[in-house]
């Protein structure tokens, strides 16, 4: 998922795969890597932690980022067994090292760690002893987009109503899964043909461009909703959908569609960002379109897309 995530107190840009970041360490484990058994801690150790999550709580970061620093430093403190405030540059080493040999974890879970693991003892505890530590960069890898053609039949294949209306919306909108639970109906200007993300990544709201087939038909479908709610795409009690709900709707209507690719939510954001691009839309809209707070994040898809390159004649048909 090509999102840069930074934390506000430090420079250090964490990986949010597939909006699943944040679930502790087997959220981030590959196929490969083998399942973390995390050494109960020293009473010193656990109120220190205690201390540290009422810290973020405090501070405003979400959930998920604080479930994901909790899990990690609990992890090292738990194999290092030794009090936090006594812990040398070698101990963090030392646990990455076993990170890698003994749990087989990627690149993008060495970087987690190093980031949690960073924040803890420079933001937190005050003490440097992280910086000098170098891990491989996590591969950089291209993501997966889909043609506008496969986009129709995606939405063909969700069954019409709450559900179609959900894989169009995030698909018109471009907007993160977690974004898309939360839209509310007051978030929506259907006059004018905007909404309001309201507390999106990084506690920033943002415009999104509403498509005018969309709002003829989110129009018909809130006009005729029998359970009252605030937010647009909901439970038959009327509280917002969950992502796994979401993630479901998705991936089922991929595999009745027939499509051989990769599907996910968020491939539907990959895919808006894509085609505006190759419609020759400005690459610095579509960075504000994404809530992206880096260009660098957004000039990934000049990268995705292939209209162009699809112009260059190859030198075989000059021969």
């Amino acid at each position: 998922m090509p999102e840069d995530y930074t934390a506000n107190s430090i420079n250090v840009e964490e990986p949010a795969p597939q909006e699943t970041a944040g679930r502790g360490i087997a959220a981030q484990q590959n196929k490969n890597e083998k399942p973390a058994e995390r050494a109960p801690l020293s009473p010193e150790n656990s109120a220190l932690v205690e201390k540290f999550r009422q810290e973020l709580l405090i501070s405003g970061y979400s959930s998920r980022t604080l479930t994901m620093y909790l899990s990690y430093v609990s992890d090292f403190l738990g194999f290092i067994k030794k009090r936090a405030p006594l812990v040398a540059r070698e101990d963090l080493v030392s646990y990455m090292a076993m990170l890698k040999e003994k749990r087989n974890v990627s690149n993008a879970t060495l970087a987690l760690a190093l980031a949690s693991l960073k924040f803890f003892f420079h933001t937190f505890l005050h003490m440097k002893i992280v910086d000098e530590i170098k891990i491989p960069k996590k591969a950089r890898k291209l993501p997966v987009v889909l043609t506008k053609d496969e986009v129709r039949e995606l939405i063909k294949a969700t069954k019409a109503g709450r559900n179609r209306l959900i894989v169009e919306f995030i698909y018109s909108t471009g907007t993160r899964v977690s974004e898309a639970t939360n839209i509310k109906v007051n978030d929506l200007e259907l006059r004018e043909g905007v909404g309001v993300v309201r507390g999106g990544k990084g506690k920033k709201d943002r415009i999104i461009i509403l498509s005018k087939n969309w709002i003829s038909e989110v129009k018909r479908y809130l006009k005729h909703k029998k359970v009252y709610s605030e937010f647009v795409f909901s439970k038959k009690n009327g509280k917002p959908l969950s992502s796994d709900t979401i993630e479901r709707i998705v991936k089922n209507a991929a595999r009745k569609a027939g499509l051989q690719k990769d599907v996910h939510v968020h491939t539907l954001r990959h895919s808006y960002a894509t085609h505006l691009l190759e419609s020759g839309e400005n690459i610095r809209k579509i960075q504000e379109l994404l809530g992206h707070s880096s260009l660098n994040t957004t000039q990934l898809y000049t990268k995705v897309s292939t209209e162009e390159l699809k112009k260059v004649k190859s030198p075989l048909d000059d021969l």
